[in-house]
C-alpha cells in the first residue's frame, strides 16, 4: 500500500479534499470513469486522515505508526469493504479479511457483491474507542456492488454517523447507487485525464504501444495498463482477428477459444467493436480499435444501420446476464453467431 498515489490527473481533486479538513463531511463519494484510479485516490485520502503527521499538503508523512500500520493493513481503525472475489483475485493483504474469505469459500463460491454482514462486522469497530482518539476511516468499494440489504444498513449508518467515522465509497456508476445514499455524501468527481496526460504516464510506466491501448479503454489509463499487462491480451488479439472476418464457423470456434474468459468483459469487447463499426458509418470516427481501421471500414461497408442497432441492443441486454450464463460456450456461440449474422448480407 506503500506505492498508492495521488496521480497528476488527480492534484486539483487532492487540493480540494485538503482543503475540506477543518469541516470534514463524514461520508465521501468519489465517482468517475473506471480505471483511472479513484481506488487509490481513496484509500490515500484513508491513510492521510489516519496519520499522525501529515505533511502541508496533506499527504500522510509515510513514517509515523500509523502509516506503518495502514501499508500492512493492520490499523485498527482502517476497515476495507469489497467483495470477496476481489480478495480472491488481488489479495487482501488482510488477515481478517482472508479468514472471511477464506472460510465463505469452503461452501461456495466468492460474491461478487458487497453484503450486509460485511456492513454489519463494522459496528463491533465502531462501538469502541479510536486508537489515541483518533479518526476511524472505512473505504468502500465498489459502492454499486452492495446489494439491498447491505445497501440498507450502510444507509443507517450514513443517517446516524459515528463520532470522528469518516466513509470514503467509491463508485463508477453512479445512477447504479441509491439516491438516499448518493444524497448522504460529500460528492468528489475524479474524472478522465487528458490523453496526454494519459499517454505520458503509460509512456513513463514503460507501457508499450500505449496510445492504441488507451483507446481500447476509452482513455482510462489504468485499465489500459492492466491490460496491456495481463493474459488476457492474448485472447482479445485473437477475438478481434476473428471478428475482422465473421462467419458462422469462426464464431463457434472464437466461442470454444474464449468459454474460459471473463463472459462480461468478452461482451464489452464486443460492444465496443460494434461501436466503431457503428460509428464509421455516422462519423467516419474509430474510437476504441484504431489499429484495425481497415477491417472495421470494410466491417462498415457489408451492413446497415438498422442491423447494427438491434445488435448493439442485444449486446447491451447479454450483458446484463453475462455473469451467469447457464452455459459459457453456448452463450458466447449465440454473441458471435448473432454478431456475424449482422454481416452475412
Amino acid at each position: 500500500m506503500s506505492t498508492l498515489q495521488v496521480y497528476q490527473w488527480q492534484q486539483d481533486a487532492w487540493r480540494y479534499f485538503t482543503s475540506l479538513q477543518s469541516r470534514l463531511p463524514h461520508a465521501f463519494l468519489l465517482h468517475g470513469p473506471a480505471g483511472t484510479g479513484k481506488r487509490h485516490f481513496a484509500e490515500r485520502m484513508a491513510k492521510a486522515l489516519l496519520c499522525e503527521t501529515p505533511d502541508a499538503e496533506g499527504q500522510a508523512c509515510g513514517h509515523c505508526g500509523s502509516c506503518g500500520w495502514f501499508d500492512q493493513y493492520s490499523h485498527p481503525d482502517y476497515r476495507r469493504i469489497r467483495p470477496e472475489v476481489l480478495d480472491e483475485d488481488e489479495g487482501s493483504g488482510d488477515a481478517e479479511a482472508e479468514a472471511a474469505t477464506a472460510k465463505s469459500s469452503r461452501s461456495k463460491a466468492p460474491s461478487k457483491e458487497i453484503v450486509i454482514h460485511q456492513i454489519r462486522a463494522l459496528a463491533e469497530m465502531m462501538n469502541i474507542s479510536t486508537h489515541r482518539n483518533g479518526k476511524r476511516v472505512i473505504v468502500l468499494y465498489p459502492a454499486e456492488a452492495m446489494n439491498i440489504p447491505a445497501a440498507n444498513a450502510l444507509l443507517k449508518s450514513l443517517e446516524e454517523p459515528h463520532p470522528n467515522t469518516v466513509f470514503i465509497l467509491v463508485s463508477d456508476s453512479l445512477d447504479k447507487l441509491l439516491p438516499t445514499i448518493v444524497s448522504r455524501c460529500h460528492q468528489l468527481a475524479l474524472g478522465m485525464p487528458t490523453r496526454d496526460a494519459a499517454l505520458a504516464w503509460l509512456q513513463q510506466q514503460g507501457v508499450a504501444d500505449a496510445a492504441n491501448w488507451l483507446a481500447l479503454q476509452g482513455g482510462a489509463p489504468l485499465a489500459a495498463m492492466e491490460i496491456a499487462g495481463s493474459e488476457q491480451k492474448a485472447e482479445l488479439e485473437t477475438m478481434l482477428g476473428m471478428l475482422a472476418q465473421p462467419s458462422a464457423d469462426l464464431s463457434l470456434k472464437l466461442a470454444d477459444k474464449l468459454q474460459k474468459t471473463d463472459l462480461p468483459l468478452v461482451v464489452s469487447w464486443l460492444q465496443r467493436w460494434v461501436y466503431d463499426v457503428f460509428s464509421v458509418k455516422q462519423t467516419g470516427i474509430i474510437r476504441y480499435y484504431p489499429r484495425y481501421d481497415k477491417e472495421i471500414r470494410s466491417l462498415a461497408s457489408r451492413c446497415n444501420l438498422h442491423d447494427l442497432m438491434r445488435l448493439s441492443k442485444s449486446l447491451g441486454e447479454r450483458q446484463a446476464i453475462a455473469s451467469h450464463p447457464l452455459s459459457p460456450k453456448l452463450f458466447l456461440e449465440d454473441v458471435f453467431l448473432e454478431y456475424a449474422s449482422a454481416f452475412s448480407s
